[in-house]
């Protein structure tokens, strides 16, 4: 994304919305809006098409929306102050940091949408379906929460199809073209993008269910012991 000159300023005149310390708020959040009936992450939101309109569609519900790109969250922010919107703050993370700002069992939905996929194997652990990053979403998701997952890219969709269910997630709701008889549900920007160029979309939902993680095989001796050269 095209670095903002006007970041600073920008950022500035939103910051009522933004969380500047999320590591000190875990078991607190819902006192940013006590009444609210859910509280749900976004990873990833981007310039926040997703987040203002799933936002004014269920206004009691506390959304948080995390993302590292900050002239993309900034953009964002404005339109949520653009709409008056008193039920989303945003916090300037990775991922890999959800279990410090939340407490076991606090959050009750994660949206993952449009993703990078990380194509390469080597890179495979940097996806957000990665098992790696499944086991942190078990540690913050309430006993059936569930992770709603969206994205244009096949091989990404059925590596999470395979990967998912292997951390103690249900599948539902699989779907391999989302649009197929007419726009379903809220969009992203670039999923209304890929939506106009007939680029079919993936959804999935997957719900939380007990698991234990299988132990790791000690390694043997002879593993442990170097081959000769």
């Amino acid at each position: 994304m095209r670095k903002k000159k006007n970041l600073v300023p920008r950022m500035e005149r939103c910051a009522a919305l933004l969380v500047s310390d999320p590591y000190s708020l875990p078991g607190q959040w819902r006192t940013l809006k006590p009444n609210a009936r859910e509280l749900r992450v976004e990873l990833g939101c981007g310039k926040g098409r997703f987040t203002v309109e799933t936002a004014k569609l269920e206004p009691d519900v506390l959304f948080i929306a995390v993302e590292m790109v900050p002239d993309a969250m900034v953009v964002a922010m404005e339109r949520c102050a653009s709409e008056g919107l008193s039920n989303v703050f945003f916090v300037d993370a990775n991922a890999d940091q959800l279990p410090s700002f939340f407490q076991t069992g606090e959050v009750d939905r994660i949206y993952i949408n449009f993703c990078d996929p990380w194509p390469t194997k080597r890179h495979a652990k940097r996806r957000l379906t990665h098992g790696n990053f499944l086991k942190l979403y078990r540690k913050v998701l309430k006993s059936d929460g569930q992770i709603h997952f969206k994205t244009d890219n096949a091989p990404l969709f059925e590596f999470s199809v395979e990967e998912i269910p292997q951390f103690g997630f249900t599948l539902s709701e699989v779907t391999r073209n989302l649009h197929e008889h007419g726009p379903a549900g809220v969009m992203t920007d670039y999923e209304a993008k890929f939506h106009e160029l007939g680029t079919p979309i993936n959804r999935l939902v997957a719900t939380m269910v007990d698991w234990t993680e299988p132990e790791k095989p000690e390694a043997s001796a002879e593993d442990e012991t170097e081959s000769p050269t």
